[in-house]
């Protein structure tokens, strides 16, 4: 199955390609754009891993869904390109970073740069109907990004993973903490930034870790 995306990740995740969720997952998505408005752009639905090639991974933050309203998703978590308005769940991110490491509050929400740094930003659903969030949930992509995370959790080491939220981390419970540093807070929505996600600290904790392990920080 010509499947395109970064070699990297191709070479990592090529035993996915055949199995039968995968064929029946390219199935169901193939007829959602023909048939349906989805996001992100076709183009762009591999973007957490073409932006963020497998060797260079460093830091792993997981979402959940892409944004489902038009010109949001670009196939990152949490990010938007301009002149997108930021989203509330990343403006609260915004105030983390600047609480814990000064990073000044900017109008755009395009997290390329932290892709093109080593993060991988990741979705755990790759796709959405238009309007219907969560629509595409639960047709195969949890597992295909499962194996992705599985992937990098098995063959790299000291990587960080940021899991916000109770889905977040039970989609990561099968990290080896021995191996990589596991960060946890709650979620940065609005709902429930306040129980835990605000001083976190996650930020300066990974480039501590980053650079306890010889790799270069985040600029974030």
């Amino acid at each position: 199955m010509n499947v395109r995306i970064e070699q990297g990740w191709h070479d990592a995740l090529k035993d996915e390609f055949g199995k039968d969720y995968f064929v029946s997952l390219r199935d169901f998505v193939h007829s959602e754009y023909r048939n349906k408005v989805v996001y992100p752009p076709a183009r762009l639905i591999f973007n957490a891993f073409d932006s963020c090639p497998f060797d260079k991974v460093k830091l792993v933050i997981i979402g959940q869904d892409p944004y489902h309203e038009e010109g949001q998703a670009h196939g990152l978590c949490f990010s938007v390109l301009p002149p997108c308005p930021i989203p509330p769940s990343l403006l609260n991110i915004y105030k983390e970073l600047q609480a814990d490491v000064g990073r000044e509050i900017t109008p755009s929400g395009d997290l390329t740069h932290w892709a093109e740094q080593g993060v991988l930003l990741l979705n755990a659903t790759l796709t959405v109907e238009a309007h219907k969030a969560g629509s595409h949930q639960n047709r195969g992509w949890e597992q295909f990004t499962d194996a992705a995370i599985r992937a990098l959790a098995e063959k790299k080491e000291h990587l960080v993973f940021m899991l916000w939220g109770s889905y977040a981390q039970k989609k990561g419970g099968f990290i080896d903490r021995s191996r990589h540093l596991v960060l946890t807070a709650a979620h940065p929505s609005p709902l429930s930034a306040y129980r835990g996600f605000f001083g976190c600290r996650h930020f300066s904790k990974a480039n501590e870790y980053l650079v306890a392990h010889g790799m270069e920080p985040v600029k974030w």
